[in-house]
């Protein structure tokens, strides 16, 4: 900071106060303290305009009120107030200690508390902030914003006023770098704030301490304080669990921890979980989901690798919890956080090696069941003693026809062979089969067999017992926990020695580590003893090396194919690969090839012919022509031209014909691939329409076109496409998924022009940002930037980096406007407004009352009466009348009142018009009538109405916007910017001197701004942030940082945890789920629910409810309060569906409406159905048409086969097969709307005595309580079916909500109830509760049950993400018999709640 002169400055009187005790919480009533002698201590620097010198003490009264009784000295130069001394005489703002008091202030914070501190000659000043709670009366002290050393010498200033003052900044960048503050700061401090502030913040977050820098520091500070006290009990007891397990002898690892049942605390530690929903695994369903996850489930399918220092933290942690250190280290080779190690160790690590908080209550490890068949049930035990699970032993037996040894057989070639699959283990089992002792007759003297066993029986006398023929046992020489390990061997099932023996162990050790001797003795005897007698050698070996096998049993996945669960030897990553689609040839710029010779030999005849001199002529007209040599020169020149243009140019149409017509007659013309962006759809093909004209051809040859769902143009033939903005960002974001697939994405093109650049639209500055990159390495890439009214040099600088920027600025060609605001238009019209009357003399008075009258929203009777006054002043003059309208529903309304004069020719004009709709705007009126336009603002630019002569103008616009009640983009009216009515205005002076009316005033036109502000700004990010994943790119806010207007960062990181939420970003990758997502054009929660319907079989109905979202529900509500007429209403919903929720009351209403008008019901029975229904007809048709565009864009990405038809069940397959499923399709609308869900809290349960006994009485609906994640409680909405609702289906413990709104209450709006299962399938992050309290999903709801269950659900889920994955690779393709048991699973579990039935 530059040091400012100054008066010399005598010594303080006033003392330094001294440093702060390192107590950061200070409990007082919140008074401040008055000095010894009753004087108060004040800052002079409080306001900008009192002096920085203080009087001396002795010249106030006791009061602090007295006024100086001497008078400065006047020798000496003047001593410059405050001030001038912080910012500079010029300054009139406010200096940073005035905005931190104000901003504390704002907070309810107590005033900043100075801390100075002099050396030598200079000062410095740190801050202190305190808080104190209005009901306590305690106050908060939280620890001095010191300043960081990196701005220690900045911080030292010449005088404590300055030094407080640089505190003040550093401090307000503390708690509201957010904001952009530093607006409202000195030049100086201005620059701070952007500059080193912003580094060190940056720095500070990289080193993990954003928190530094939260907007409310007292809340993180309390909880950083909360989470210290916790962690030290934590600590505590774990050293106390540690010093209670030391002393017992011979424990289970898993036994060294706590217990879930609270034995090592007296602290309830259920406490919380007492009354949260509990889920239940069915015996049959967990066989069912593990048998799916054995055989297909992928871990860490990303391929992330944890860095050392928060490996060894996660294995130390994890180890703590109970689990071995080997198993942990295993786990973290594979996995890629502590989360999927606990996971991985819980689904892999038998059951009788689990730590017991991980056991449900009353676990016991083993084998229980009541069976009839106890031969069976004796085999199973029997075999499962060797380590197996007890699900494996029982396949293998019922697979091998009740045969114990054959079963014993197949289990051990699966531990030994792995990887083989199971058909060629039997089929080799099969092969090596021998006769069995009793039905074969084997000379015992040379049976090897036989042989060996004598000689055993002599060597181990008593230690060796042969219980049969086949089997023998022998007692090792080896103790576990007091006990001699017995080691049983089975005659192989096949010629023996050539085949090894079946052996089990029996030993009071864990299951894997019993597997693991088997696997490691027999591979050693397979290796080195076949084909001579060898169970001694094994029992030698196993003598030697089995202790060293207990302490180092290996790692878990050796035996996995003998263990329950996952069934895989190894990670294998599986990173998908999209499909690149047709690859780009690059552009080659090789001159006078044979097809630029033939095109220029076209180009040359062409201009020879008649009408093509005839339309030469009137481009030769347009002010562009004059300046052609001028923009192709620049063009050529510079790697990025911007094109500034008035309106009537002819920059658009024009400026891309110039550069055609020169490489042409370069001879590039075979290598011209010019794609030109337009921001709607009628402007791309009323452009099409118009060069193609002045060139003489049909569009879709030289000049084509490309929106959503329609394009024509010739690949090679085609030099000139118009395409919508949208659709070359869908190009580029489906080019592959990477920077080079981008870049490659525009290899064949030559020239990419961008129009209408200063709207700003959000999908036009995304554009921006990647045809930036992109030139960076593509140099031959030319772009164009063009628009009517253009900040050219915010554009200038955004590409000086790139290469060379050139500029053409073209006048307009119009004719002079006159503009008539609202009180001129009054006066004009006499126009009174709905029942106001004039007096017969107009006064000021009068004109006012009827400003009032009209209001600011739009009068359409003043509309009519305008349009009528302008048709009677033009009188027998042709010409048209323009007419902007901020959207549809007022362009329908504005022609219904001009259509009571039959001497007006009224069309409308938006962009949901079909093509061919648009173009009747075009042509003149039919004789005897006057041409009126209603349009929107896609008449503002790109499109030419030749003759318009007057323009009314509203001043209104729908944008873009964030509604936060339901969390949707929606359009809002408001006024638009002056830049746009500015071009509204130009277009009534094209063809001769114009009008302009103006439905504002003066007043209003002044408070509009400037320029609109860009919608990258003003609406939610979610969307773009999935395209740019979709596009490749990792660091997503990075590459938002570069766009030409940046969003908060804030915004941006909202943006992308929601993502996560919604299960579309996972490791910062983009999950499969996202990328279908990504390519549909709706709201997130809409496409979601698309994928999911599709992918389930039910996706007429999620067709159905996402065009019911986005439209609204098809009921009309009654008006009246009376109760007999609401219950009615309820009564008649209710018809439809019962308790399901509101969006299956919709639903199943909507398919009756469509079933009873596919019978071929007149519109007279339907509209007597829908009313008789008390249901929108309107509402009805637009839901049908809304379907009709989402079943477009899933045809578009091929998501479903382009002949699917809603009608014709034939092309339907196996899509809506669960279309009726009530339970199935509540699980996939709660797990689009995530995380938007509130959980149900029933009251306690009461019963009434009965006949036969006490029955059970559902809570009424008051009774019934709702809570969410960011509110706590909020409550049904009256209008809502479940308003009243006593129970909920299916076990449902949580709702999903469409909407919330605050009014008196917070209240939720279009509710679906679910179960437990629907939300660990589809909802968010699953963590296990490492107290064997249950499972917590998104951090807050807490679910009570079986942690397996969890990591069970966990894997499914990742499976499910790799079928949607198959789907984005091979779109169309129906799913094969594997992928359809993933979902076929998840849906058995939604629906049955996890049980069997």
């Amino acid at each position: 900071m530059p040091n400012k002169p100054h008066a010399p400055r005598g010594p303080s009187k006033k003392s330094v106060p001294p440093e702060e005790d390192t107590s950061f919480i200070v409990f007082g009533d919140g008074k401040a303290k008055k000095k010894k002698g009753g004087y108060a201590s004040t800052s002079a620097e409080n306001s900008g305009s009192k002096s920085a010198a203080k009087a001396p003490a002795g010249q106030t009264d006791v009061k602090g009120k007295g006024k100086a009784t001497a008078a400065q000295p006047e020798e000496g130069p003047k001593k410059p107030d405050t001030r001038t001394l912080i910012a500079g005489s010029s300054w009139t703002g406010k200096l940073p200690v005035n905005l931190l008091s104000e901003h504390f202030q704002k907070q309810q914070w107590a005033k900043p508390d100075y801390r100075m501190h002099r050396d030598g000659d200079s000062y410095a000043a740190h801050v202190v902030l305190s808080k104190t709670n209005t009901k306590t009366r305690e106050t908060t002290t939280l620890p001095p914003f010191k300043i960081p050393p990196e701005l220690a010498s900045k911080a030292r200033q010449p005088s404590a006023v300055e030094a407080r003052n640089f505190a003040a900044a550093y401090t307000l960048f503390r708690v509201a770098s957010a904001k952009n503050m530093h607006m409202m700061l000195p030049p100086t401090y201005k620059d701070l704030w952007k500059g080193e502030f912003s580094d060190i913040k940056k720095q500070d977050e990289r080193d993990g301490k954003a928190w530094m820098y939260e907007a409310d520091p007292f809340f993180g500070f309390a909880e950083r304080e909360k989470a210290r006290e916790i962690a030290a009990k934590e600590r505590e007891k774990k050293e106390k669990a540690r010093a209670e397990a030391a002393k017992a002898q011979n424990l289970q690892p898993g036994m060294s921890m706590p217990t879930s049942r609270g034995t090592s605390s007296g602290k309830n530690i259920l406490k919380g979980w007492e009354r949260v929903p509990k889920i239940e695994l069915g015996k049959k369903t967990r066989k069912k989901v593990e048998r799916v996850i054995r055989r297909d489930a992928v871990w860490n399918p990303n391929g992330i690798v944890m860095d050392p220092n928060s490996r060894i933290r996660i294995e130390d942690e994890v180890t703590d919890l109970g689990f071995r250190r080997s198993h942990v280290e295993e786990a973290a080779d594979i996995c890629k956080d502590r989360e999927e190690v606990i996971e991985w160790l819980l689904i892999h690590v038998p059951e009788d090696d689990l730590p017991s908080w991980s056991l449900p209550e009353g676990y016991v490890a083993g084998i229980s069941m009541a069976s009839s068949n106890l031969k069976r049930e004796g085999a199973i035990k029997r075999l499962a003693a060797a380590g197996y699970a007890t699900e494996l032993c029982e396949e293998a037996y019922d697979s091998q026809g009740s045969s114990e040894r054959k079963a014993a057989a197949l289990l051990q070639a699966h531990l030994l062979r792995p990887d083989d699959d199971e058909d060629d283990i039997e089929k080799d089992l099969e092969n090596l089969a021998i006769p069995d002792d009793d039905d074969a007759t084997v000379d015992e003297n040379t049976d090897p067999w036989e042989e060996e066993m004598s000689s055993l029986e002599a060597i181990y006398d008593k230690l060796f017992s042969r219980p049969s023929p086949t089997v023998c046992r022998i007692e090792l020489d080896i103790k576990q926990q007091g006990k001699r390990l017995l080691l049983q061997v089975h005659k192989p099932f096949g010629p023996y020695p050539i085949t090894v023996p079946i052996i089990t162990f029996e030993a009071g050790i864990p299951a894997y580590i019993r597997l693991s001797i088997i696997r490691k003795a027999l591979l050693h005897a397979e290796t080195n003893f076949l084909g001579m007698p060898m169970i001694y050698d094994i029992v030698d070996w196993l003598q030697q090396n089995a202790g060293e096998i207990f302490k180092n049993p290996g790692r878990l996945t050796d035996v996995a194919s003998g263990l329950s669960a996952d069934h895989q030897v190894a990670n294998q990553q599986q990173h998908a690969t999209r499909n690149k689609g047709r690859p780009r040839k690059a552009i080659t710029w090789d001159k006078a090839t044979l097809q630029s010779q033939k095109l220029l030999s076209q180009w040359q005849a062409n201009q020879e012919t008649p009408a093509q001199k005839k339309m030469m002529v009137v481009r030769q007209s347009l002010p562009a022509w004059r300046l052609r040599y001028d923009i192709v020169r620049t063009v050529n020149e510079s790697q990025v031209t911007i094109i500034s243009g008035e309106t009537g140019s002819g920059k658009s149409t024009q400026s891309v014909q110039f550069i055609l017509d020169d490489l042409i007659q370069r001879q590039l013309g075979g290598v011209a691939n010019i794609i030109c962006t337009q921001p709607r759809r009628i402007s791309a093909l009323g452009l099409a329409d118009r060069v193609a004209d002045e060139r003489c051809s049909q569009v879709g040859e030289e000049i084509g076109y490309a929106i959503r769902g329609e394009s024509k143009q010739k690949p090679g033939t085609t030099k000139i496409t118009f395409v919508t903005t949208g659709v070359l960002l869908r190009r580029l974001q489906t080019s592959g998924g990477s920077t080079d697939d981008v870049v490659a994405a525009l290899a064949d093109v030559s020239h990419v022009v961008v129009d209408e650049v200063h709207e700003r639209s959000l999908d036009t500055d995304f554009l921006l940002v990647l045809l930036r990159d992109i030139l960076r390495r593509r140099k031959d890439l030319k772009v164009i930037l063009m628009s009517a009214t253009l900040d050219a040099e915010v554009f200038q600088r955004y590409f000086a980096d790139v290469g060379p920027v050139g500029r053409v600025e073209i006048e307009g060609r119009t004719y002079p406007v006159t503009d008539y605001y609202l009180d001129d238009i009054i006066h004009a019209t006499g126009f009174t407004g709905q029942g106001a009357d004039f007096e017969e003399e107009p006064t000021e008075k009068s004109l006012s009352a009827n400003l009032r009258s009209v209001g600011f929203g739009i009068n359409y009777d003043l509309i009519a009466e305008t349009v009528r006054c302008i048709d009677g002043q033009l009188g027998p003059k042709d010409g048209g009348i323009l007419i902007f309208l901020p959207g549809t529903m007022e362009i329908d309304r504005t022609l219904q009142a001009i259509n009571h004069h039959p001497q007006f020719h009224a069309l409308p004009l938006h962009a949901s018009l079909l093509p061919a709709e648009q173009k009747r705007v075009f042509p003149p009126a039919p004789a005897g009538k006057r041409k009126v336009i209603a349009a929107t603002n896609v008449a503002e630019t790109s499109i030419t109405i030749e003759d318009i002569v007057a323009v009314i103008d509203t001043g209104r616009v729908k944008e873009t916007s964030f509604d936060p009640q339901n969390n949707m983009v929606r359009l809002a009216e408001t006024w638009a910017s002056r830049a746009a009515c500015k071009q509204r205005r130009g277009r009534a002076g094209r063809v001769r001197a114009g009008e302009c009316y103006k439905m504002y005033t003066r007043n209003a036109e002044a408070k509009m701004n400037e320029r609109p502000e860009p919608e990258i700004r003003r609406v939610p990010l979610e969307q773009l942030c999935l395209s740019i994943k979709a596009m490749g790119v990792q660091d997503v806010p990075n590459f938002l940082a570069s766009a030409l207007t940046p969003p908060e960062s804030t915004a941006v990181e909202g943006a992308i945890r929601l993502l996560s939420q919604m299960g579309a970003i996972t490791d910062n990758e983009l999950t499969a789920l996202g990328r279908h997502m990504s390519m549909i054009p709706a709201d997130l929660r809409c496409s979601k629910l698309l994928v999911y319907g599709a992918t389930f079989g039910c996706l007429e109905a999620a067709l159905t409810i996402a065009a019911v979202l986005t439209t609204r529900s098809p009921f009309i509500s009654p008006r009246e309060r009376n109760d007999d007429i609401r219950a009615e209403f309820n009564r008649i919903r209710a018809s439809f569906s019962t308790n399901q929720g509101d969006l299956l009351v919709d639903l199943r209403a909507f398919e009756q409406w469509s079933a009873f008008r596919s019978k071929g019901a007149s519109t007279r029975e339907l509209r007597s159905w829908c009313a008789e229904n008390r249901l929108s007809t309107q509402t009805l048709f637009d839901i049908a048409s809304n379907r009709s565009q989402y079943l477009s864009s899933l045809k578009e990405i091929s998501f479903i086969p382009a002949t699917y038809s809603s009608t014709n069940p034939k092309t339907q397959s196996t899509y809506n097969k669960h279309n009726s499923n009530d339970a199935l399709i509540r699980a996939l609308i709660a797990g689009s709307f995530n995380p938007q869900i509130a959980r149900i809290q029933l009251p306690d349960k009461k019963f009434a005595a009965g006949i036969a006994g006490a029955v059970e009485l559902d809570p009424s609906a008051r009774e019934i309580k709702y809570f969410n994640q960011d509110n706590g409680r909020i409550f049904v909405h009256p209008s809502s079916t479940l308003f009243s609702s006593q129970t909920f289906p299916s076990n449902a413990s949580f709702i999903a909500y469409f909407n919330k709104m605050a009014t008196s209450k917070i209240f939720i709006r279009d509710l679906t109830p679910f179960n437990a299962y629907s939300l660990l399938m589809f909802a968010g992050e699953i963590r296990v509760d490492t107290l064997g309290r249950g499972l917590v999903i998104d951090e807050w709801i807490r679910l009570r049950g079986w942690a397996r269950i969890g990591v069970l659900v966990s894997r499914l889920r990742a499976m499910l993400d790799r079928v949607l994955d198959i789907k984005v690779q091979e779109p169309g393709k129906e799913l094969n018999k594997r992928e359809e048991e993933v979902v076929d699973v998840v849906r058995w579990l939604v629906e049955r709640d996890g049980l069997d039935n």
